[in-house]
């Protein structure tokens, strides 16, 4: 009798627990005074990408006050599309988006602008046919990246620079079609060959920024001989892949073949301290705290600025010290 009354009394004090309501919201107390951030990141394609996640983790935490939630895309716009509309589903305080591609994004952020939740885009930027329309049209609430057409200009400004009215015979190494590091540093190079016809463009292909992919380009276009003396390559996982092919053929990167990269990460500003990447414009990726900034605006009620262009510098030899690399950040 004793043990059945216990078991009763045990019943009756789980089943009213149950019934209970919980004392917040979300169920769980440890998020509830956090603001949510959904962050649909591009990929792992590169040095940059990373970097760039992990200074979002850093800026955006909960001892900052956040609960950042990040969606890795793989490089697919439709994956970009669906973590959207889950984090719409959600009902995440702010968007973050660092977009694949330019274009395809009017449908989606039309559907973010109707469940009121910001959307801040960084790295790159959108094609929108309402982005840029009347007030009540803006599909963003601020955009947070580099100038790469300024980043394009720089290194075919150095190649005028060094080698005047010498030949070149350039090897393009593209990113992503259609991101805006692509489009930005392709546009340069076109006209710097327009503006140059001693230069001749010897192959273009995408190498997707990774490594592998461009040391298989490199390497195809040594096993068809192909003339060059200059690879342009548009970030620098890109540029490690070639100098390597270039290695594996007996050919001395930065002295038989003129490397220009961008990113100046940390690896690469070594190889043009060794001569290896004769220049290389940076790309900072480290826009965490930059949009941490941005909303603890929003949440005071005030207005950010709508686009904020990133300071960057250029290096080479003549400018790049071991200091320098030391204190790099990425």
């Amino acid at each position: 009798m004793r043990i059945r009354l216990m078991i009763t009394l045990m019943l009756m004090v789980f089943l009213f627990d149950g019934c209970t309501a919980p004392t917040s919201p979300s169920g769980n107390e440890e998020y509830d005074h956090l603001i949510v951030v959904g962050f649909s990141q591009v990929g792992a394609e590169s040095d940059w990408r990373n970097a760039n996640t992990r200074s979002m983790q850093q800026a955006l935490s909960a001892e900052n006050g956040f609960r950042l939630i990040i969606d890795d895309a793989q490089q697919k716009k439709e994956r970009q599309i669906t973590a959207i509309r889950n984090f719409i589903h959600q009902g995440v305080d702010y968007i973050v988006l660092a977009p694949t591609t330019e274009d395809g994004w009017d449908t989606v952020l039309a559907e973010a602008k109707a469940a009121n939740i910001p959307v801040i885009i960084i790295d790159r930027m959108i094609d929108s046919s309402l982005a840029t329309g009347d007030a009540g049209a803006d599909l963003f609430t601020c955009w947070i990246g580099s100038d790469f057409q300024r980043q394009g200009n720089a290194a075919v400004q150095w190649l005028e620079h060094q080698f005047k009215d010498q030949p070149l015979n350039i090897v393009h190494l593209q990113g992503n079609y259609g991101s805006s590091a692509q489009v930005g540093r392709s546009a340069s190079l076109d006209r710097g060959l327009e503006r140059n016809p001693q230069w001749t463009l010897a192959a273009r292909d995408s190498g997707d920024f990774t490594q592998a992919k461009g040391q298989e380009l490199v390497e195809t276009y040594l096993a068809q001989g192909i003339d060059f003396n200059v690879i342009f390559a548009e970030n620098d996982n890109m540029a490690y892949g070639a100098i390597d092919a270039l290695k594996n053929a007996g050919l001395m990167p930065g002295k038989d073949v003129i490397i220009v990269s961008f990113d100046a990460n940390r690896r690469a500003l070594e190889m043009v301290m060794s001569g290896e990447i004769s220049y290389d414009v940076e790309c900072n990726p480290l826009h965490g705290p930059r949009v941490q900034a941005v909303i603890e605006q929003l949440e005071r009620g005030e207005t950010p600025p709508r686009f904020t262009f990133v300071e960057e510098s250029v290096f080479d030899s003549a400018n790049l010290t071991q200091t320098l690399i030391n204190d790099r950040g990425y």
